[in-house]
């Protein structure tokens, strides 16, 4: 019963707006013919009802609906809906006239037949339109509690912006600021433009803002730097519009404000990958990833999925990571199969078992322990885990004939001081060595930097450190690393992926070095604290293995550009690729008996530029845990 009501009365406005535009049919064909007999001295009594007029009403009512005039909605109506009126009454004109020839247009003076068109197209549109400002002036007239909204910026995302917060009926937009000197003192959808950028202070104290929303998707991080500023000295909360190609790669929602995030201030320009290349070379394929449940590895999947991948392979030893990547692809790409493998990598029978469930065309071993100050104290698992199970992978698609081997590396691994970086140095001779062997695996490496938001990184940490008050912990005052977002480091291993030579190794331009003490100060900002104030920053001194500064390249590795501006090619160095190969064993052996010493020798013999930073760790009283996160052991 409640069904059929409920369909009942969601009937009932569209059978009204039928009614009403078939009423306006007929009214503008009485009053046209009104109109032109009223000029005759001696004008006929024109009846109410015709056998014309109903001929009129029954072509354009079929008209209306195969032109689809009802598929709108009144509190909607735009251009698009008066464009859709125009074309439904020029088209129901020349129905009609094919029609009434058939007598000659008796009755029918043709002036009505010119006018006609006109007239119902505004007689149809001017009650959909006034509906629309009706209600919009509701919205604002009714909600008091409606947030005033002062929007940075007065391009095309502005306006939209204006017409998504005026429909919600929760904010109010009372103006807009803009830099481009032709635009100040005009109009953007009714809301006037008061000033430049470095007005909002003060224009935000005069309009009662509660909001200030940035509206500038073009801005670059620099730009961005100083919207942020001018948006902290206010006072007042400020949000942002997601960039298009977020939406575009569905990180974010048409019309959705998001808080500022700290990737929005990193010193780099966006990066676009050769889509055209990458989509080429992926287009139907069968990947393997490793580590398919990390940061990178998962992300990894999202992208070779979006872009054209038929089948994906998936590795992991974290069950729920497993899961929760399996789930996600299922759900959000239905059209690709999706094959989960749970195991470590360094099992010769999971990976041969992995390989043989299809025909592997490309293999991403993001698998990889990565955390600095535990590898130090771990030398056999960073091993056994970062060289050997490498080497297992890496042998295993050689042997499976698969096409392409992509590593993925650390700048750690460029003069190693610790732990990660020599095992990670290891991995890449490894790979370099088993390429000159084969003819049909392309091996390649790709090297960069740290990843925002990662497993372990420093901004999830950062974040939940503010979330609690303080003290934000930093090693060094003067400690600086690269930084690039997931997406973008996946993206670009992608095109290095599709445009590498064997043997290559390739590294992601990583911008600008950012000092860590910065990003601390930013994140803080961001919260909407003032660093050393509101929130302390404390240095707790490097931890064992840590560098003051990073590298990307050895120095005699003559790193040259490639097809891509963001991708660069190191030279190969020299190495003894025998003895890199023949330690291999040596290591295994070490690994079983659990003898660190051997396999710190074996490193020392193989990478001569391996130079720890400090050999014995002492443990600081002072521990400083990493926020609570399913964090893979193999990645």
């Amino acid at each position: 019963m409640s069904a059929r009501h409920n369909r009942f009365t969601g009937l009932v406005p569209r059978v009204a707006i039928v009614c009403h535009d078939l009423f306006m049919v007929w009214a503008c064909w009485q009053l046209l013919h009104i109109g032109r007999y009223s000029l005759l001295p001696d004008a006929p009594r024109l009846p109410l009802w015709t056998m014309d007029s109903a001929v009129v009403i029954a072509i354009q009512s079929l008209v209306f609906w195969r032109v689809g005039l009802y598929r709108g909605l009144w509190r909607f109506a735009s251009v698009a809906d008066l464009i859709n009126i125009f074309k439904a009454s020029f088209i129901g004109l020349v129905a009609i006239v094919l029609v009434l020839m058939w007598k000659r247009f008796e009755g029918v003076p043709m002036s009505v037949l010119v006018i006609y068109p006109f007239a119902l197209s505004a007689l149809l549109g001017a009650p959909r339109l006034l509906y629309r400002a009706w209600k919009d002036y509701q919205a604002l007239q009714w909600d008091s509690t409606a947030r005033r909204v002062l929007i940075l910026g007065a391009g095309q995302a502005a306006e939209a912006l204006v017409r998504d917060l005026r429909r919600s009926g929760d904010f109010e937009p009372v103006g807009l600021l803009d830099d481009a000197p032709h635009l100040q003192g005009a109009k953007l959808q009714g809301l006037p433009i008061l000033g430049t950028l470095d007005d909002t202070a003060a224009v935000a104290r005069e309009t009662a803002a509660k909001l200030i929303v940035i509206a500038i998707p073009s801005l670059d991080a620099v730009g961005m730097q100083r919207v942020v500023g001018i948006c902290e000295s206010t006072g007042i909360p400020f949000r942002t519009v997601p960039r298009l190609s977020d939406i575009l790669q569905g990180y974010s929602l048409p019309g959705q404000l998001k808080e500022v995030a700290i990737e929005d201030l990193l010193g780099r320009k966006p990066i676009v990958p050769d889509w055209t290349v990458v989509r080429g070379w992926l287009g139907a394929r069968t990947v393997m990833v490793t580590g398919a449940g990390g940061s990178i590895g998962s992300e990894l999947c999202r992208q070779c999925a979006r872009h054209g991948a038929q089948r994906i392979v998936l590795v992991e030893m974290s069950e729920l990571l497993l899961l929760n990547i399996e789930a996600e692809l299922c759900r959000s790409f239905p059209d690709i199969e999706v094959e989960a493998v749970l195991g470590d990598c360094g099992d010769p029978a999971v990976i041969r078992h992995a390989l043989s469930l299809h025909r592997v065309d490309a293999t991403f071993h993001a698998a990889a322990y990565k955390q600095v100050p535990v590898l130090e104290r771990q030398l056999r698992e960073a091993v056994r885990n970062n060289i050997l199970a490498t080497e297992n992978v890496a042998r295993a698609c050689m042997e499976a004939q698969v096409e392409h081997f992509v590593f993925i590396s650390t700048d750690k691994a460029v003069d190693p001081v610790n732990s990660l970086g020599a095992s990670k140095r290891y991995a890449e001779m490894i790979c370099q060595s088993l390429d000159q062997k084969s003819s049909r695996t392309r091996f390649v490496t790709v090297r960069f930097g740290n990843v925002l938001a990662s497993a372990g990184s420093v901004v999830p940490l950062f974040r939940e450190q503010i979330l609690a008050g303080g003290p934000v912990t930093v090693t060094d005052p003067e400690v600086t690393r690269y930084f690039m977002t997931i997406p973008e480091a996946c993206q670009l291993i992608l095109q290095a992926a599709a445009s590498g030579s064997h043997g290559a190794i390739y590294t992601l331009d990583m911008g600008e070095p950012v000092p860590i003490r910065v990003l601390a100060e930013q994140m803080i900002r961001l919260a909407g604290k003032q660093p050393y104030r509101d929130i302390q920053i404390v240095y707790t001194g490097l931890r064992p293995g840590e560098k003051l500064h990073e590298t990307l390249f050895y120095s005699d590795e003559d790193y040259r550009p490639t097809s891509h501006p963001k991708v660069l090619e190191a030279g190969v160095r020299t190495f003894s690729r025998e003895l890199v190969l023949a330690n291999v064993p040596k290591l295994r052996e070490a690994i079983a008996t659990y003898d660190t010493d051997t396999i710190r020798s074996i490193l020392f013999a193989t990478m001569p530029e391996f130079s720890p930073l400090q050999d014995d760790y002492i443990p600081s009283g002072k521990v400083v845990q990493f926020p609570a996160r399913e964090v893979s052991g193999n990645r």
